[in-house]
């Protein structure tokens, strides 16, 4: 167990977990702002009156690309079933992004930046002359920063020192979870985390055991996802993961597979491909699950009577794991006992301090993403020229 809610079994190999050990308290004695906004002492840069103020909106846009928004959306899709209040998200450039133009709705406009193009083009073409607007990004000369003064819109401090991969549990991830009645206080774990040796062992043996395997070559990790609302909490850590390693040549490839769908297109691959990958095995244990209908069961499957769709969900989900240990394929494995923000909680520190120490332990700067500028710098040429 990594915590009362997260149940975990680790890669089956052993590694040598001294390094990571070191480096894991070297992480923790650090001044660092991105663990500092995990912590219970971190200060936002809004105020209560931003919520009291907008409450009683019932519908938000926010509009946003990357880590400016995948947070948000991971949180969401998660919590759902308790969050009454709708978002409309606003993360691509789309064609057809007109249809989100709705009235009585709140924007909230993120990009850590303030140039960021594609959310630049999306509030263009989206905010209404009378719409209620809240901006969060550095306090500097930026295009949105600029845009939210001529608008009068309230604009909210993107913290400098946190980047949009990292800010989750920053302003950018807590002020829309608190706008949609969400209790900020209860996603920040990392004071507790931090006392528990159980998460510690797991997380830095973890580590290693990652590094052991990208040692022997296995440079995609798949993630076999049985949990459809959490779909968006791996999309955010597929680039937190990507652009945090994928530097000098090095880095781990994310792989989302949805499952058990995926059992029927790419399984076979998994199981007798190419040996270049380890798996994470992700499931959420779900109480209210419809149940099958005995009288409608032929006599051959009699195996399905009784059951109800999460038990046969988990059911796949182990007999693949046990095929994956027959292979000696690597994989390790979290099982979530209860879907709530302190449990999602645990999941951002969890991933983030792991991406942080494979960093260090593959000698390259997590923080940064120095070739995505490059792109940024030749489409405004290209803009530019037609």
């Amino acid at each position: 167990m990594l915590t009362r809610n997260i149940r975990f079994k680790n890669f089956l190999i052993r590694s040598n977990i001294s390094r990571v050990k070191k480096d894991f308290g070297k992480l923790m004695s650090s001044n660092n702002e991105i663990l500092n906004s995990l912590s219970l002492q971190y200060t936002y840069s809004f105020s209560k009156k931003i919520i009291t103020k907008y409450k009683n909106f019932s519908k938000l846009r926010l509009i946003g690309i990357g880590g400016s928004i995948l947070g948000t959306e991971a949180i969401y899709s998660f919590l759902k079933d308790k969050i009454k209040k709708k978002i409309f998200f606003v993360n691509n450039l789309k064609s057809d992004a007109v249809k989100h133009k709705e009235r009585k709705i709140l924007n909230l406009i993120v990009s850590k930046s303030g140039n960021t193009l594609e959310t630049i083009s999306n509030s263009n073409v989206l905010i209404n002359k009378n719409d209620k607007n809240i901006f969060i990004t550095e306090k500097r000369n930026s295009y949105l920063n600029n845009l939210a003064q001529k608008l009068k819109a309230d604009i909210i401090q993107h913290n400098n020192f946190i980047g949009g991969r990292y800010s989750v549990l920053s302003e950018v991830g807590m002020l829309p979870a608190e706008l949609i009645g969400l209790n900020p206080k209860k996603f920040k774990q990392l004071n507790f985390l931090v006392k528990n040796k159980n998460f510690i062992n797991g997380l830095v043996s973890n580590v290693a055991n990652t590094i052991s395997l990208i040692k022997k070559k296995k440079y995609t990790s798949v993630i076999l996802n049985y949990d459809e609302k959490s779909e968006n909490l791996f999309k955010w850590y597929q680039q937190l993961l990507a652009e945090s390693l994928g530097k000098k040549a090095k880095g781990v490839l994310p792989v989302i597979s949805s499952m058990p769908k995926d059992n029927h297109s790419l399984m076979q691959l998994y199981l007798d491909g190419p040996k270049k990958s380890f798996y994470t095995f992700f499931h959420v244990f779900n109480k209210n699950s419809p149940r099958i209908n005995n009288s409608k069961i032929l006599s051959s499957h009699k195996h399905l009577k009784y059951k109800n769709l999460a038990k046969i969900l988990y059911s796949q989900k182990l007999a693949t794991e046990k095929v994956f240990l027959r292979k000696k394929i690597p994989f390790r494995s979290f099982e979530i006992l209860k879907r709530d923000e302190k449990t999602l909680g645990e999941l951002f520190c969890f991933f983030i301090l792991e991406t942080i120490l494979l960093g260090r332990s593959l000698s390259v700067n997590p923080f940064d993403q120095p070739s995505v500028e490059l792109i940024k710098e030749e489409t405004k040429k290209i803009l530019l020229k037609n």
